[in-house]
């Protein structure tokens, strides 16, 4: 694949700060992908996701569906979230960023921002919504923007559907991995780093289908309890920001250094926080069989060499994460309603598809699981692209 279409680095005319857009691709015109907020993003790590969108939104392509794969792009921000400036910031950045938004670029939440926060902040940089740019491309504007802010205002169990649909996507890539590899579900041990949107949604669908959680990291640290953590009393003992009042904790659990969550005695890691977690110096900590990629670039290529050497497979962010992504489009295009039973059953048919195909590919190939993933892409593309055209 070439090089992106554009890459752009502002600057913040009151604190200095920079912001980027990197646009990699766009189909029919329009390119999507999060914006995320935190201190030390760099226009490297914004391409690389911006590249990964694009592999995302080809990977969920189906000629049947209404949903048509869109280009991939992606925003980042150089400043902590809870920076007392950093909401002025965001808003300046998405003032700036303005014609880019209304036009080509569809965004929403990432990584150190809400949805809510991205859309209050939208608003007030003058904007009719974070995704307005895809709205030429549908048939019924006014239904399809009631049908997914009826989707956002499902709750289940307390928690937006917004809010799980990609942890459900993620369970759904470990329980196929699990049952190609003929691992019974009950009494699996999982490790997850982060208990965010993703990885809180990620523990809890895997909790309720069998699996035991015995580690979890937040900004504080990791909690453990080998035999099993009470993921949802750690649920709703979390901050905005996924960080654990450790008040909640039982006499079993125990309070280990942050990055003990790497060694945990488990089958499945998940890191589901920040990008280049797993690096050459704490890859050999690894015990588990699976890491599965809940975050963007969690695992760095050098370290995922060295983990697929010793028989750790890496299920790529790629695929895994790609669920909420494609709930936004499903829903926004109609292929499915605002209901989070139909959601559900959707994320879990498309994702156990694409990981069994993703899997076979690499069986078949001899190879990773990432590079089937990127020569999945490498077969769609040109069909993306000669049926609805895109920009390189």
């Amino acid at each position: 694949m070439t090089a992106p279409l554009m890459s752009l680095t502002w600057t913040d005319h009151l604190t200095g700060r920079q912001g980027f857009l990197v646009v990699d691709r766009l189909v029919r015109g329009v390119s999507s992908g999060g914006l995320r907020m935190r201190e030390g993003c760099t226009l490297e790590e914004v391409t690389g996701l911006a590249r990964g969108m694009t592999m995302k939104e080809a990977l969920h392509y189906n000629p049947e569906g209404r949903y048509v794969p869109l280009g991939g792009a992606k925003g980042g921000i150089d400043c902590d979230p809870q920076d007392p400036g950093a909401y002025p910031l965001l808003v300046r950045y998405l003032r700036a960023m303005k014609p880019y938004v209304e036009h080509m670029w569809t965004t929403g939440e990432d990584l150190g921002l809400t949805q809510d926060l991205v859309d209050r902040a939208a608003a007030e940089a003058g904007l009719v919504s974070s995704v307005q740019a895809v709205y030429p491309l549908l048939d019924d504007e006014t239904t399809a923007r009631r049908r997914l802010a009826d989707a956002f205002g499902v709750e289940v169990d307390g928690i937006g559907l917004d809010e799980l649909v990609g942890g459900c996507g993620v369970a759904e890539s470990v329980l196929t991995a699990l049952d190609r590899a003929g691992v019974p579900h009950t009494g699996t041990r999982v490790a997850v780093q982060g208990l965010g949107t993703m990885g809180g949604a990620t523990a809890r669908f895997l909790t309720r289908a069998g699996l035991i959680v015995v580690a979890v990291a937040d900004i504080k640290g990791t909690i453990a309890n080998p035999a099993g953590l009470d993921v949802e009393a750690l649920l709703a003992a979390r901050d905005a920001y996924g960080t654990v009042d450790r008040a909640a904790l039982r006499p079993g659990d125990r309070e280990l250094p942050g990055d003990a969550w790497l060694s945990a005695d488990a089958e499945v890691l998940v890191p589901a926080a920040v990008s280049y977690a797993i690096d050459t110096a704490n890859q050999g900590r690894v015990t588990a069989r699976w890491v599965v990629e809940a975050a963007n670039m969690p695992v760095l290529p050098a370290a995922e060499q060295l983990l697929a050497a010793r028989g750790v497979t890496v299920l790529p962010d790629v695929v895994v994460n790609s669920g909420t992504n494609a709930w936004w489009w499903w829903t926004l295009f109609g292929d499915i309603g605002p209901d989070a039973d139909e959601a559900f059953a959707h994320i879990r048919r498309s994702m156990r598809t694409l990981v069994e195909q993703m899997l076979a590919r690499a069986e078949a190939d001899g190879t990773t699981p990432r590079a089937a993933a990127h020569a999945i892409v490498a077969d769609r593309l040109p069909v993306i692209a000669e049926r609805f055209g895109w920009y390189r």
